[in-house]
């Protein structure tokens, strides 16, 4: 090559190098982020996702970096040595975006972990049970996100709406058991098709998400409903979405019986009869939209029964100027604590068993953190509540037993799964460690 084809090439071949040289650095800048990433995940004992996750075979991995980017979460998946890994696995919420954009099937979207169960009721593509008649929509399937529980309320009700023995006799067509996001999106599908429908709720209007701490973000997406279409939503806290579910409630007649617990579902020839404390419905198909939280989980000590202790937080506004303890260590006991510890003249104390919030949020983690920093709350980890006085709690950490100023106390700490429902009325149940 003589000077004049080096320098030709040269004037070609520089810019050429400087945007791979600019593109490799930035490269090896989000490896770094995702590398420290990971590492503080895995120092601080956040390696248990909670919901439905991504597994990734990086035999089949060829580095895209597409699932990363389809993640709405944000950083939740990393590039590691030219692989996809999951580096934050808390934050995974099981939007399965990441596996949509995958298309090497590299991922896998799996339920628990090797060390963590979760129990899932088998359901058909068409959202029925192994119990013909009998379906299964929104979080009680797996699917935690209100704008996926919405879509599989609307879908169930596709699937109920082809059945035989629609509009017969006196009975329903459908019972929904639920009024949730999918319970609420079943029932407009239902007067859409002109089915005889009803909806029980065994507490309020909009079931899991009416628990939620005021002010909270329950959605971040459109979702779309039959009759009222696709609503667009961006970012919406609890109230809006409860005031939105209002407004379609009243627009469209439908029709939600609310403080009615269901007991018992019962097979009646091809159809079923379900039975509340109130009474009894008879129906060709229902439709269990009920969630996965179940009866709240107690602690089981002395004391609980007092009228102080509550199991969810309404409006920290009626803790102003007390002592109050919360007990969790899951998003709804992190959110219920902080929202109280920002009202004036708290004094809030945070209790968790275990060492380490391997079921919270970054967001929410970072919350206890300012506001324990700020001086207006108390984090006691890898503690236990002994006993619950009128004026005080005590407490275990560390082998010490000793005591708290007292006015009232919060429990979060879930709820004992519906799993025992379920195969009493026939629905097979299956733990699910890792796997589909």
């Amino acid at each position: 090559m003589d000077n004049s084809e080096w320098w030709l090439w040269s004037v070609y071949a520089a810019p050429f190098l400087l945007i791979w040289g600019g593109y490799m650095r930035g490269v090896r800048r989000k490896e770094h982020r995702a590398i420290k990433t990971l590492a503080e995940a895995t120092s601080a004992g956040l390696t248990e996702p909670a919901s439905l996750h991504p597994v990734i075979d990086p035999n089949k991995c060829i580095g895209s970096g597409t699932c990363v980017k389809a993640c709405p979460e944000g950083n939740v998946l990393g590039m590691i040595h030219g692989k996809a890994q999951l580096i934050d696995p808390t934050r995974c919420i099981g939007h399965g975006a990441c596996r949509v954009s995958c298309h090497r099937d590299a991922i896998t979207l799996v339920f628990g972990t090797a060390k963590r169960g979760v129990d899932i009721p088998h359901v058909k593509p068409d959202f029925q049970t192994n119990v013909p008649g009998l379906y299964i929509a929104g979080e009680l399937g797996g699917m935690g996100l209100i704008r996926n529980a919405v879509t599989q309320g609307s879908e169930a009700m596709d699937a109920i709406a082809g059945l035989d023995g629609l509009g017969r006799d006196d009975r329903l067509d459908v019972v929904i058991i639920g009024a949730g996001p999918a319970g609420l999106a079943a029932a407009l599908g239902a007067i859409e098709k002109g089915l005889r429908y009803a909806v029980l709720e065994q507490d309020t209007l909009g079931g899991t998400v009416s628990h939620f701490p005021r002010g909270k973000v329950v959605m971040t997406a459109p979702a779309k409903l039959p009759i009222v279409g696709k609503t667009r939503f961006t970012e919406v806290s609890k109230e809006e979405l409860l005031a939105f579910w209002e407004k379609v409630i009243a627009d469209t007649g439908l029709q939600v019986k609310t403080d009615e617990r269901v007991e018992d579902v019962v097979r009646e020839g091809d159809g079923f009869e379900v039975r509340t404390a109130n009474g009894s419905y008879r129906a060709r198909a229902v439709l269990l939209a009920i969630g996965r939280r179940g009866t709240p989980r107690k602690l089981g000590v002395p004391g609980e029964e007092s009228s102080k202790v509550v199991y969810r937080l309404i409006d920290p506004e009626q803790y102003r100027g007390k002592k109050v303890l919360v007990v969790g260590g899951g998003d709804s006991a992190l959110e219920a604590a902080a929202s109280i510890a920002d009202e004036p003249g708290t004094t809030v104390t945070l209790s968790y068993r275990s060492e380490a919030f391997s079921r919270a949020k970054a967001k929410n983690r970072k919350r206890i953190a300012d506001a324990e920093a700020a001086g207006r709350l108390q984090l006691l980890m890898s503690s236990n509540v002994k006993e619950i006085f009128p004026d005080r709690v005590e407490l275990e950490q560390g082998g010490e037993v000793f005591a708290v100023p007292n006015d009232a106390v919060i429990v979060s700490a879930g709820g004992v799964l519906p799993t025992p429902f379920l195969k009493r009325i026939g629905i097979e149940v299956e733990t699910k460690y890792g796997t589909a």
